[in-house]
């Protein structure tokens, strides 16, 4: 999944307020290119994300500016935005809120947890307990959280862009399945090449400052209004039969893998069915083709599967099993 190529002339896509949604969705690039060098990958998934109303996880090892990564893309959004920090010593309510007692009422009002907001940085979240983790699974899933047997709604958009390290294991908890299935993404931060690095060098060599966004230009420049524009275009784009047939066939060949003892579910389907259709829209159709399925397929599905162990020993990773699905399940014509 690389940047989306500009809009051909002569295409059948939308015109008017779509294209100024496209446009401003991919004026964020710019913006967030300002403090992170490269990642475009990542980048583009962080938007396509927001317009299907899901939730992202970034992996990769420590200081490739995965935290920087969310920071900029709030920074480059009309947005509310909060940052957790989660410890082993995190509590749920630290991030739901809980019920405090005013005693000059004499009663007990709800204080808001930094779960009501717009964009949530859940920085290193597998740092924190199951107990803690499990806190943001009704967030994520039903936009709301339950205190003392009262839901209460999040504000809408609402996305999670949660951080871990993959190589670090010692006073970490891994995510369950089940945690894992309310990401929409998982997005691997990789390693900048040589190019990139000495860019990143030559910046901070000129004075950037990876903790003052403002001062290195970055503004906002898409909005709630631009959000919901777009999410209304991605809604209109057409899916036909065999690009429906075609995605169910991917996902059901990962339950037939003897490499898996889990393949992906319905609901992974029905995500890669709608971060296609977003990933459509943005390289400018109105309708999705199967190299769209394809794009998405590694980001969308790589943690709705589980290796069996021996498969693990032979050095099998979820990305090369899903490639080689995508290689051998009929492409529809």
């Amino acid at each position: 999944m690389s940047a989306p190529p500009p809009v051909p002339a002569g295409t059948t896509e939308t015109v008017g307020n779509d294209d100024a949604a496209r446009a401003s969705l991919e004026a964020l690039r710019s913006e967030i290119a300002k403090a992170v060098v490269g990642q475009d990958p990542a980048v583009t998934g962080l938007v396509v994300a927001l317009l299907c109303r899901g939730h992202v996880l970034l992996e990769g090892v420590p200081g490739v500016a995965k935290t920087l990564l969310v920071r900029a893309l709030a920074a480059s959004l009309e947005l509310d935005t909060k940052r957790v920090q989660f410890t082993p010593d995190l509590m749920p309510s630290d991030v739901t809120g809980s019920l405090v007692y005013d005693a000059r009422t004499a009663e007990f009002s709800f204080q808001p947890g930094p779960v009501f907001t717009n964009l949530l940085l859940a920085d290193e979240i597998n740092r924190t307990p199951p107990k803690t983790q499990s806190s943001l699974l009704e967030a994520m899933e039903e936009r709301q959280v339950t205190v003392d047997g009262t839901p209460r709604l999040l504000p809408d958009p609402f996305l999670v862009a949660a951080t871990q390290n993959p190589v670090e294991y010692e006073g970490t908890y891994p995510l369950p399945e089940a945690q894992l299935d309310r990401f929409l993404l998982k997005l691997t931060v990789p390693l900048p090449s040589r190019d990139e690095e000495i860019n990143v060098l030559t910046r901070h060599a000129d004075g950037f400052n990876p903790r003052d966004l403002v001062s290195a230009g970055v503004r906002p420049v898409a909005g709630p209004a631009d959000l919901e524009s777009a999410r209304a275009a991605v809604a209109k784009t057409t899916v036909s039969p065999e690009i429906a047939g075609y995605v169910v066939d991917i996902c059901r060949a990962t339950r037939e893998s003897p490499s898996l003892s889990l393949g992906v579910s319905p609901r992974g389907a029905t995500a890669l069915l709608s971060t296609a259709r977003a990933w459509a829209w943005l390289t400018g159709r109105d309708y999705v083709i199967p190299d769209d399925v394809k794009a998405l397929a590694l980001p969308t599905l790589r943690h709705r599967i589980h290796l069996r162990p021996e498969a693990e020993m032979e050095g099998v990773t979820p990305d090369s099993v899903i490639t080689a699905v995508l290689a051998h399940v009929p492409v529809p014509r």
